[in-house]
């Protein structure tokens, strides 16, 4: 029996050690960690946050724990950076650091780590450089490029007065002409808004993005090992995700058929061209997969989001018929009812300028940004976060900083605006982040936005079907994306 003890004892002592050494290891961890609440088992601190409304449940955790503060979202280690001064901190003096792309894994299982928006390192270098390049070519905050989506605004224009001023949900039609914009740009071709080809890549787009911040998406991005092997939403999310790499594959094939290298048309043809550059070289970034998933990244990047700040910003000037007065009246007087808005315009449309940057600051359309990660161990201010740790920059937090604006909760043009009515830019206007990881499109985004809101108002007059002071702004959810309430109108020609 003694016998039987010594060793049993001497396991214990050994087990009790290295508990002992794995909690001390742990705890010398967790003390070079931001600040944070204490996480339970499994679920982390997922009973301290809202999953409709993380960018409050984070300012509601900053005032306790400060701009920089660590949380367990399930198993995943995350630090929350809040405020201006923690936001640029990190992009943009330490942008190296905080380049990394945190893995959403309903939209990394269906993309794979390809592409431009979740891709990593090496790879997301070289598809960011080529997309950047290969976008101003073919004119991205260029004249040629202004056309296109003048040309676009005039058919969207045209498409609006089919709805004879009866009410209607501008989901749709709001879609179609940034989406065809994008579409010139990868393969050099625009749709009628009744192609059924259109139809469908629009349905795709649609759903996805409405479905992103699901309850049930949510919990899959927390525990995909164990959800992923049953039935529900995020397989249907991953389908369509594929479903819009397989249009896009269909626009390569036909491509390849009509390929003149020395003539490219689109993004699809230079990346063909550089795929023959790089065929002898194994280790390529430039391959099908890569070219599928970045024309999808585009797609979504490029309409949902500026089809988002639309309905919105309409909603907006519904709900203050004084401000869409003002516009009215300002474009009237600068451009008239003859001739099409174009960029050149922007810098004698003060208040137009102003209040197409205050929807946009308003709906904070990323008011998390999309989660970023740490690419080594990072010393930021007093803390070591280890490598791969995600990081959420709250950008909801720069856009509705008091101290840049004096009354953030409330819309109102005249915080762009000086006193004397010119147009005032801002450090903390930040709607397409900030450093490395900044938006690819900003620039095609800003000129959309700019045109299609300026020649819909120089074309119609807004009425609401409800009281303007009836009208919901809050988001459906404020996750990753701040979704517009759904909501009709009537839009009565001027």
């Amino acid at each position: 029996m003694v016998l039987l003890e010594v060793p049993t004892l001497t396991l214990t002592i050994c087990v009790a050690c290295l508990i002992f050494l794995w909690v001390w290891r742990n705890s010398l961890r967790q003390r070079s960690l931001p600040p944070g609440p204490t996480p339970l088992p499994i679920i982390g601190n997922m009973l301290q946050v809202d999953p409709k409304d993380l960018p409050a449940s984070f300012s509601k955790l900053a005032k306790e724990y400060g701009p920089v503060f660590t949380l367990r979202l399930g198993p995943k280690l995350t630090v929350v950076l809040h405020g201006y001064d923690a936001v640029k901190e990190a992009l943009i003096d330490q942008a190296d650091e905080f380049a990394g792309r945190a893995a959403i894994p309903v939209i990394e299982h269906g993309q794979g780590g390809y592409g431009i928006l979740f891709s990593q390192g090496e790879r997301w270098k070289q598809m960011r450089r080529f997309s950047l390049l290969t976008l101003r070519n073919f004119g991205m905050g260029k004249r040629s490029i202004e056309e296109r989506i003048q040309e676009e605004a005039r058919c969207l224009v045209e498409e609006l007065r089919n709805t004879k001023a009866q009410p209607f949900d501008p989901s749709f039609i709001f879609s179609c002409a940034p989406c065809n914009v994008i579409c010139s740009i990868l393969f050099n071709e625009r749709f009628q808004y009744t192609d059924e080809r259109f139809l469908h890549l629009m349905n795709l787009l649609n759903e996805n993005f409405r479905r992103v911040n699901s309850r049930w998406n949510q919990l899959y991005n927390l525990w995909p090992s164990l959800i992923k092997h049953l039935p529900g939403e995020h397989r249907a999310f991953i389908k369509r995700t594929q479903d819009m790499r397989d249009f896009v594959l269909e626009k390569v094939k036909e491509h390849q058929e009509s390929l003149d290298p020395n003539n490219p048309r689109d993004y699809i043809d230079c990346f063909l061209n550089k795929m023959e550059q790089e065929k002898d070289n194994p280790a390529s970034e430039f391959n099908l997969r890569n070219l599928a998933t970045c024309g999808s990244n585009l797609f979504v990047a490029g309409t949902e989001t500026t089809s988002s700040t639309l309905r919105f910003g309409l909603l907006l000037l519904m709900k203050h018929p004084a401000v869409e007065a003002k516009v009215h009246e300002e474009i009237d007087r600068v451009i008239g009812h003859k001739q099409s808005p174009c960029t050149m315009d922007r810098t004698k449309l003060p208040y137009t300028e102003a209040v197409l940057h205050e929807i946009q600051r308003f709906i904070t359309l990323l008011p998390c940004n999309l989660p970023h990660s740490v690419t080594k161990d990072t010393e930021f201010r007093t803390y070591v976060i280890p490598k791969g740790t995600t990081i959420f920059p709250v950008l909801s937090s720069v856009l509705f900083d008091d101290k840049a604006f004096s009354n953030p909760e409330k819309f109102d043009p005249n915080h762009f605006l000086d006193k004397n009515g010119n147009f005032m830019k801002s450090d903390y206007f930040v709607p397409f982040s900030l450093g490395k990881r900044a938006c690819v499109g900003e620039s095609l985004a800003r000129m959309e936005l700019f045109l299609f809101l300026t020649a819909i108002l120089q074309s119609f007059s807004l009425k609401s079907v409800t009281a303007p002071q009836d009208l919901p702004l809050k988001p459906l959810t404020s996750g990753i994306i701040n979704s517009p309430p759904p909501f009709k109108l009537c839009l009565v020609p001027r």
